[in-house]
């Protein structure tokens, strides 16, 4: 099978590729640059791409790079910088998955002529007799096998489609034991730290020049959400996000208070203790579902390394089940920011049923 395999610069991705060489397939690898600015981190960097290549070398296996900028500027950051303005708090890597790491790479490996594109995200596809649901042909993605690493939530949005044509040939290892096939191998990435930042933005100025460079920021009072008493002023409403805890010039000390309110009309931020948090419901829009909507109880998880929640599923009578839903927690939960993304597993907490974004 002809396999076009998506190297990072990092290690997963590199042992990635020398797992489907070991299987038999035809590899080769490719590296999308996406970020045309200034980058430390990520696979956007200058050195990522020299260390891909340099991986590539060393398995004997061709090495192309695709100039994807454009489509990254329209699919993340212009999104990412709208959502600041609007109040949003997003997911880039996640928007980076869903538009260019698998749609726009699997456009391209079907221009070229390969069967199958491959990652070294940290997950399984399974089929549905995998599961017991006695649906052939219907496929999933599953939890990783190392649940430290496990990297299912930040691919929920793959399609039938692309579930069918895409592997993910380190899912069934351990972090661990990737280190040691790269070890074993040579590999220059063998022992490169993992990168955990949004590529576009720098240690240098992180968020706030970032986005300072391209919003007018706005002052906001912050005020208590009990009694509506001014504590302090904010220079950046637009930096502030639901949950919030520092970064918001008020004093230390005291009880710990988090941002439990955002009045964007009246620039103000609401903050109180940390129960002012709990929801019993969140609403979740833009879902997409890996087979067929579902309802009823699953699990839910809310961040790309926080635990999956036991609820139950509704769908809004206006949704026909398709693009939005109601999650009612079966215990209260800290209430997730608009934009951030939702995703639905079984009960079993393994497969991945669909997901979307917090209302």
């Amino acid at each position: 099978m002809k396999v076009l395999v998506a190297l990072s610069g990092g290690v997963d991705s590199s042992v990635a590729a020398a797992e489907l060489i070991s299987a038999g397939h035809e590899v080769v690898g490719i590296t999308m640059r996406l970020w045309g600015g200034e980058s430390d981190t990520g696979c956007c960097s200058v050195a990522d791409v020299d260390d891909a290549r340099r991986v590539a070398q060393q398995l004997g296996i061709d090495h192309l790079v695709f100039n994807f900028t454009e489509d990254f500027h329209t699919s993340v950051v212009d999104p990412y910088v709208q959502a600041h303005r609007d109040g949003v708090t997003p997911n880039p890597c996640i928007e980076c998955n869903r538009h260019l790491k698998f749609h726009r790479l699997s456009e391209r490996a079907d221009l070229l002529g390969f069967d199958a594109v491959a990652t070294g995200h940290h997950a399984l596809i399974v089929e549905g007799d995998d599961t017991g649901s006695g649906e052939r042909g219907v496929r999933y993605v599953a939890r990783g096998a190392d649940p430290a690493k496990d990297q299912s939530y930040v691919v929920h949005m793959l399609s039938q489609r692309e579930l069918a044509r895409t592997l993910f040939p380190i899912g069934h290892l351990t972090k661990a034991e990737v280190r040691r096939r790269a070890v074993a191998l040579g590999l220059r990435t063998a022992t490169k730290p993992d990168s955990q930042d949004v590529c576009f933005i720098t240690d240098d100025g992180g968020r706030a020049r970032f986005l300072g460079d391209r919003i007018e920021f706005r002052r906001a009072v912050v005020v208590d959400a009990t009694d509506g008493t001014p504590l302090g002023e904010t220079g950046a409403l637009e930096m502030v996000t639901i949950g919030q805890r520092r970064g918001l010039g008020l004093p230390g000390g005291g009880p710990k208070r988090y941002v439990v309110g955002i009045d964007r009309e009246s620039a103000r931020v609401s903050v109180g203790g940390e129960d002012l948090l709990l929801r019993s419901q969140q609403g979740v829009g833009e879902v997409v579902w890996a087979h067929r909507a579902v309802a009823g109880e699953l699990r839910v998880q809310c961040s790309a390394h926080g635990d999956a929640h036991p609820a139950t599923l509704e769908h809004t009578a206006d949704s026909g089940g398709a693009d939005e839903v109601v999650v009612h927690w079966l215990q209260p939960q800290r209430v997730v920011a608009p934009g951030q993304s939702m995703v639905f597993y079984d009960s079993a907490d393994r497969l991945v049923l669909g997901g979307g974004i917090a209302l």
